[in-house]
């Protein structure tokens, strides 16, 4: 397909409603309009309502005084008037579809006793085994992990660099899972 150069003549002719200039518009932006709206995966009767649409909107706005500021710019101005018509359908047919059952499903406003019991249980575990850590130990996991600190602050108030805080995390971590996982054990065997 060639591209066409537009101007303002060509604008004219079309507001006026030159049938041979309405003829190349129609066939020249026909098939630009219908791959555009079909790989939006639209059916072909969809398309081909939104192709329509464009057109009587694209004429609409060529008729009216100061309609189309840019002629140079009229393939443009066709597909952006297309973009609407098609955000505008995107918004009708969103508005129009049925709820599915599971929109018609309250959610349960009953406090999840048993999951709060849980993560209170899971919660008392982690302190427990903390406090059988090494103080430096423990005391690096609660900076990190439970008091969220930045790294540079820990850094700080253990007097080591990023490096070496990183070797301290890893080692606290390794003896933390250890104990926990020994903790659990013993829990499994009850």
């Amino acid at each position: 397909m060639e591209f066409f150069a537009f101007d303002k003549g060509y604008v004219e002719r079309l507001r006026v409603g030159d049938r041979t200039t309405e003829d190349h518009f129609v066939a020249y932006f026909e098939q630009l309009l219908r791959i555009k709206l079909r790989a939006r995966t639209l059916t072909s009767d969809k398309v081909e309502d939104l192709r329509q649409e464009t057109f009587i909107r694209v004429i609409a706005a060529v008729r009216r005084e100061g309609g189309v500021r840019q002629p140079e710019r009229f393939g443009a101005f066709v597909n952006s008037i297309c973009n609407n018509v098609l955000l505008e359908h995107y918004r009708t047919s969103a508005k129009n579809q049925p709820l599915d059952d599971a929109h018609f499903e309250i959610p349960d406003r009953v406090l999840d006793l048993e999951g709060m019991l849980v993560t209170k249980q899971s919660s008392a575990r982690v302190r427990q085994v903390l406090d059988g850590m090494p103080q430096k130990d423990r005391d690096l996991l609660r900076a990190i992990f439970l008091e969220e600190k930045e790294k540079d602050d820990v850094c700080r108030e253990f007097g080591v660099d990023r490096d070496y805080l990183r070797v301290l995390l890893h080692r606290a971590k390794d003896k933390f899972r250890g104990l926990y996982e020994k903790d659990q054990m013993a829990i499994a065997r009850r």
